[in-house]
């Protein structure tokens, strides 16, 4: 696939700042009524793609599991995760930033040493956060940017990535508490997750502060 300058516009305009290592963050999972929050990392190394990169709400699930595995390939990709818990307690958008903060380092920490022990290195980093505000203890340089994984090839595969991992995660859960259907809905208040939980009570992976959505 041949990417369109207008979804690099924010990683050239990045680059002409003199930031080296442009990294797209975006996460998976503020609405469920169950299960963690996702966010992913994302830095590219090359722009061709033979599969399709778009937001991932706009692609089957077929189409993002073949560009999950393509994007690996061609970028340095990390992940943070925030469970529920965690969630009930700082509340999600909280827990949504300390997702993508740690999937900021999960990054870091997989890239070449000899790269991340320059002392310019730090200098040279720049997020772009989907979204319209981001607070984190990172020192990186951000823009955050509003519909950004429909605007930038970097946030784009962030979503993908955040979206394919956290549908596993759920997919597992599926296995372990049944009665729930989370294979289906993965977790997101459906007609039919509502009436499970009527059913069958909550599970300890469903969101205690979400309960008034059910």
């Amino acid at each position: 696939m041949s990417v369109t300058t207008d979804m690099l516009h924010y990683e050239t305009q990045a680059r002409n700042k003199g930031l080296r290592f442009v990294l797209g963050v975006d996460e998976a999972g503020r609405g469920p009524l169950a299960g963690p929050v996702v966010a992913a990392a994302v830095c590219l190394r090359h722009f061709d793609f033979e599969n399709t990169i778009n937001d991932s709400k706009k692609m089957s699930a077929k189409a993002r599991e073949a560009a999950f595995h393509e994007i690996f390939e061609k970028a340095y990709v990390g992940i943070g995760i925030m469970n529920e818990k965690t969630i009930d307690i700082v509340n999600i958008l909280n827990a949504s930033h300390m997702a993508m903060e740690m999937a900021v380092k999960d990054l870091i920490c997989r890239m070449p040493q000899e790269i991340v022990s320059q002392e310019s290195f730090r200098h040279e980093v720049g997020l772009l956060i989907d979204g319209n505000m981001f607070r984190s203890q990172l020192s990186y340089k951000y823009l955050t940017i509003i519909g950004g994984d429909g605007k930038s090839l970097s946030i784009a595969c962030a979503s993908i990535i955040a979206k394919v991992y956290r549908d596993r995660l759920l997919d597992v859960y599926d296995k372990v508490f049944p009665q729930y259907g989370f294979a289906k809905h993965k977790g997101y208040p459906t007609q039919a997750h509502r009436l499970a939980v009527k059913t069958h009570g909550s599970s300890i992976i469903h969101r205690k502060s979400f309960q008034g959505a059910v």
